[in-house]
């Protein structure tokens, strides 16, 4: 396990090693990066007694993650399983990649189904610890946690060859340095247009802009792409009429 603070280019970094019984060595390396690693943010909100809780990055992920490199690896190859830890992206790789059963568009289609399954009985020995399921659930889980957490899609990388396998998983945008202006502008929009439909310069009125600014137009459509806001007449995107407003999404949000 590598951490990068600054970068891998940058001078400084730190490496541990995890040796021991198969279990012992997974369990452990699972229990540092969760108290070394992990973080959390609490927003809480004036209209209703439960908080929002976002993690950098969900632990159900890489808890799946990490215990299928184990599991599906090679220990014929003696190269170790390897995990960076990136200032906006933690990385898990071992090798050999998939099974060439599966797909390149089922590894990008995040379809990872293979009746060829690798080690056996280590996969039956982490059943029995309870540490996974054995019946293909990995992915699903893994998607799952991502997307309660509102993090981005993992990525996943190997070669022509499946000589490696590397599983991508990005920070979450609400921990991204320099992004909470952005979230907070965005957050503004969304707590206006629980009020009513506004157009882009009524919008950027009530926050107390003079004018519409760059990036009130940038974050309008940054809300737009995520989903949450949308034009009032859809068909006239450039009407002089067009307004803004929540979609069921957004109203789902608490701001």
């Amino acid at each position: 396990m590598v951490h990068f603070p600054d970068g891998p280019g940058a001078d400084s970094f730190s490496e541990k090693s995890f040796k021991g019984p198969l279990d012992r060595m997974l369990i452990d390396a699972l229990n540092y990066i969760k108290s070394q690693f992990i973080e959390e943010k609490v927003q809480k909100f004036p209209d209703r007694a439960e908080a929002e809780r976002r993690y950098n990055y969900p632990y159900v992920a890489i808890e799946e993650i990490l215990t299928n490199a184990v599991y599906h690896r090679s220990y014929e190859i003696r190269e170790p399983i390897e995990v960076r830890i990136l200032p906006d992206r933690i990385t898990i790789g071992s090798f050999p990649g998939p099974d060439r059963s599966i797909t390149d568009k089922d590894i990008q289609e995040c379809r990872f189904i293979s009746r060829r399954y690798r080690n056996r009985r280590i996969g039956e020995f982490l059943k029995e610890l309870d540490m996974t399921e054995g019946r293909g659930t990995g992915i699903p889980k893994i998607l799952q946690a991502i997307k309660k957490n509102d993090s981005p899609k993992p990525i996943f990388h190997t070669d022509e060859d499946r000589s490696y396998f590397v599983v991508e998983l990005l920070l979450h945008p609400a921990f991204v340095k320099g992004k909470e202006p952005e979230l907070s502008l965005q957050n503004k929009i969304l707590s206006i247009l629980k009020d009513g439909d506004f157009s882009k310069s009524a919008i950027a009125e009530k926050i107390g802009h003079k004018v519409v600014s760059g990036e009130l137009n940038k974050q309008v459509r940054n809300l737009m792409k995520t989903g949450l806001i949308e034009y009032t007449i859809p068909k006239r995107p450039n009407s002089p009429k067009q307004k803004y407003r929540l979609t069921s999404k957004g109203k789902k949000v608490g701001i």
